[in-house]
């Protein structure tokens, strides 16, 4: 397999990533394995997974490519990353190179719904598999620093201090700031703020969330992964950002309603 890093500066991209290791937490929600706790035992099966997705792609954008659009179903896309254990010890570890999967991912999807030539597919294809690449080498280096102690344990994203419905709440709050923080064009923190949020926030209040509403669930996913990195990245307007996380706060109003029902419910029960 070859890896997105190149010899030539692979001890800056180590560097890079092994501050990133030591200095952020990682945490995750409930769902999430055991198996990101024992990254170095499990090396071999995320591999494995990698490898079945860059064909599992593949096979999908050849299938469009000889067949059109009515022979492949995008919703795939998701369905593969989701289900493998990879997903989470990336997400775990290294959130920058897991919202870069997401955006190759959805750009697949995207080029493929929007009918574009298969050439422009495979131009998203190949950005998704180097992102995929790129993140399995940054959990090898994290299993490194498991392993000699540097990595405090996984656990739940879920706060103590806050209810579920508090914590979107707070979501909400930090996604001010980042339009705050992008206006000020300080785009490195707005995009921090968006990564942390989504990890240490939204991650605990997912599984809630997907019991009520799956689709409320994948389109926020997108949004935090894809659609507003993407906005501070290139640049947008700070019209074009505020108008991002405005609607994202719509969908989190949502989400607020249906936590609170739910959170309700418990409370009926008990």
């Amino acid at each position: 397999m070859n890896l997105l890093f190149k010899p030539a500066k692979a001890l800056g991209v180590s560097l890079l990533l092994a501050s990133a290791f030591i200095t952020q937490p990682v945490l995750a929600n409930g769902p999430i394995g055991e198996h990101v706790n024992h990254l170095q035992a499990n090396l071999k099966s995320y591999g494995e997974e990698v490898e079945w997705m860059v064909g599992k792609v593949d096979t999908m954008v050849s299938d469009y490519d000889t067949k059109g659009a009515k022979a492949v179903k995008t919703d795939d896309l998701i369905e593969y990353w989701e289900s493998v254990k990879f997903h989470s010890a990336i997400e775990t570890n290294f959130v920058p190179v897991y919202a870069s999967i997401w955006q190759g991912i959805y750009g697949v999807k995207m080029a493929i719904e929007n009918k574009q030539p298969a050439a422009e597919v495979r131009k998203q294809q190949q950005a998704m598999n180097n992102a995929l690449w790129q993140g399995l080498g940054a959990v090898k280096l994290a299993a490194k620093f498991q392993q000699q102690g540097l990595l405090a344990n996984v656990t739940t994203t879920a706060t103590k201090e806050m209810t579920q419905s508090a914590t979107i709440d707070e979501i909400k709050h930090r996604l001010d700031r980042v339009v705050a923080k992008f206006a000020e064009r300080l785009n490195d923190e707005a995009t921090e703020i968006v990564h942390d949020t989504y990890l240490h926030l939204f991650e605990g209040v997912e599984g809630t969330l997907i019991a009520q509403d799956a689709n409320l669930v994948e389109v926020l996913e997108k949004d935090f992964n894809v659609t507003l990195p993407l906005a501070i990245s290139n640049n947008k307007s700070v019209d074009e950002v505020r108008n991002v996380i405005s609607d994202m706060q719509t969908k989190l109003d949502r989400a607020k309603t249906l936590i609170e029902k739910a959170e309700k419910t418990r409370k009926d029960v008990f």
